[in-house]
């Protein structure tokens, strides 16, 4: 098949997917947004050919457009654009949880930040503040008193995006040191790590340290509810541990895996390519 990736920069998770492909001798179109324009008619003429696209986009707002005139185009991507548009969007993201009945952390979002100071002390302290847009911790906030949030809010509010006036505060939840980040595709684990620090922080390219973790039935079980609420795909799913049970906070749609792959024994691009070699049968018997 002749798979299109569509990207902004090459990492180490786009070549290890890239490599696998060629070695089963897939065709591979690299697709670089930033050089690409996209009729609201007609693909641009790097999409010939192509069976399926891979969404490897680094910044958000691309994936969300691009996945869109794919989809538009009737050239099969993953992921979709619906479940592009609610991960991407942490208040969107917690909604399609709650709906689905998946323990996530308590969420209230405000639009002013005289509400968002009645929210967050309605939360108690630590709270914790997120951007509704966001990755890789960035612009995250545990806020630990009165003189924080104000000095947080007002700052934020600031900003001259509209993003930054949509305040999304979320109950802080007691990790013991780590959560954990499960990589599946359409609810199938593939593989699951830790990722411990001491920052209240967990994430991997913050620098915790990660190693592979078995996946539980209920882990598994979680794992496949959130990845229907947001509409299935190649996920990474992020849950925290809550006493004898898991609360999941995160589902990501442009999943980074070289961590996971660094720790675990499973060949994680090996299991993606696998299943994108049975979506793109699936499309073909569909089609």
């Amino acid at each position: 098949m002749n798979v299109g990736v569509l990207y902004s920069r090459i990492r180490r998770d786009e070549k290890l997917l890239l490599s696998e492909l060629r070695d089963r001798g897939h065709e591979v179109t690299k697709i670089d947004v930033r050089k690409e324009r996209f009729g609201i008619h007609e693909p641009p003429a790097a999409f010939d050919g192509v069976d399926i696209v891979v969404d490897r986009c680094l910044a958000t707002s691309r994936s969300r457009y691009v996945t869109r005139f794919v989809d538009a185009y009737d050239i099969p991507v993953v992921n979709e654009p619906e479940t592009a548009a609610i991960c991407a969007d942490k208040a969107r993201n917690s909604l399609a949880l709650a709906e689905a009945d998946v323990p996530t952390p308590a969420t209230e979002i405000t639009f002013t930040k005289e509400a968002a100071l009645e929210s967050i002390e309605s939360f108690g302290y630590p709270c914790v503040l997120k951007p509704v847009i966001g990755s890789w911790g960035r612009l995250m906030a545990k806020i630990d008193s009165k003189d924080a949030a104000e000095a947080i809010l007002e700052h934020k509010e600031t900003l001259g995006h509209y993003e930054h006036k949509v305040f999304y505060i979320q109950e802080f939840v007691e990790k013991p040191g780590r959560d954990i980040r499960v990589v599946a595709t359409d609810g199938e684990p593939v593989a699951a790590m830790a990722r411990t620090s001491d920052h209240w922080l967990t994430n991997a390219a913050r620098g915790a340290k990660t190693e592979a973790i078995d996946v539980s039935d209920e882990m598994a079980d979680l794992v496949k509810r959130a990845s229907d609420a947001v509409g299935g795909g190649l996920l990474g799913i992020d849950l925290m541990e809550t006493g004898d049970s898991y609360t999941v906070h995160e589902v990501n749609h442009t999943v980074e895996f070289k961590a996971l792959n660094e720790v675990s024994d499973v060949d994680v691009p090996a299991a993606v390519v696998d299943w994108l070699e049975t979506r793109a049968r699936n499309v073909e018997v569909t089609a």
